[in-house]
């Protein structure tokens, strides 16, 4: 049986047609889920795609974790349900304490697009095992509120237990502490990234690179072989 992957699309979503392409591309169905509605339609799995939910009113993602369906993305994402948030999705998920820190501006004001390198700091989550440690990959990134903080603590013990998922190489765009483009929970179900996988799954489209889709056909053997 073909692996259902939820897409939620809030106000202001802008990336969510992309995620469902990119999830259709990997061989997985995409699910439309609509954040007024708390069902989760049993999907396998759940992408909060990237934009700009609510206008960014108050803090990026700081109204949309109220929504009702995030009632059931955290519930189900704390019982094991992998969860991916990209850009405004990670932002959501920090605001739900699904993930630890917070975003602030970028540091020089502006918002940024550019073509950004990465590298893969752990490959053994639920959306990075198609991916190998150590590798550097390029993905689109586009943001305004992209730098993640956090307190020392947090910063050593996501070092420490290897939760720092993705880091940004050559350029530091936002002001990131510790250069941290993504991470991810304990479990390793839960992952936010500020880069857009979503951009970088057609040789012809956008970037001309492939690097993205990992994303997605690693979610998607997990959810074929468990």
């Amino acid at each position: 049986m073909t692996p259902r992957i939820g897409v939620v699309t809030f106000p202001g979503s802008l990336d969510d047609r992309d995620t469902a392409r990119a999830i259709r591309l990997a061989g997985a169905e995409p699910v439309a889920l609509w954040h007024k509605d708390k069902n989760l339609h049993q999907v396998d799995a759940v992408v909060l795609p990237g934009g700009f939910s609510y206008g960014d009113y108050l803090r990026a993602g700081a109204i949309s974790r109220f929504s009702p369906v995030m009632e059931s993305v955290i519930e189900q994402a704390k019982a094991g349900l992998p969860v991916l948030g990209i850009c405004n999705g990670f932002q959501i998920l920090t605001e739900a304490h699904l993930l630890p820190g917070g975003m602030l501006g970028n540091d020089h004001l502006h918002f940024i697009c550019r073509d950004q390198k990465l590298r893969v700091e752990n490959a053994e989550t639920a959306w990075t095992a198609d991916y190998e440690a150590g590798q550097e990959i390029h993905i689109p990134l586009k943001n305004m509120d992209g730098r993640y903080v956090a307190d020392e603590y947090t910063l050593d013990k996501l070092e420490a237990e290897g939760r720092v998922a993705f880091r940004y190489l050559d350029v530091n765009p936002n002001g990131s502490l510790r250069d941290i483009a993504g991470i991810t929970n304990e479990a390793g179900n839960v992952v936010g990234l500020m880069p857009h996988p979503e951009h970088a799954v057609e040789p012809l489209v956008g970037s001309g690179r492939t690097d993205g889709l990992p994303f997605f056909t690693s979610i998607l053997k997990k959810l074929v072989n468990a």
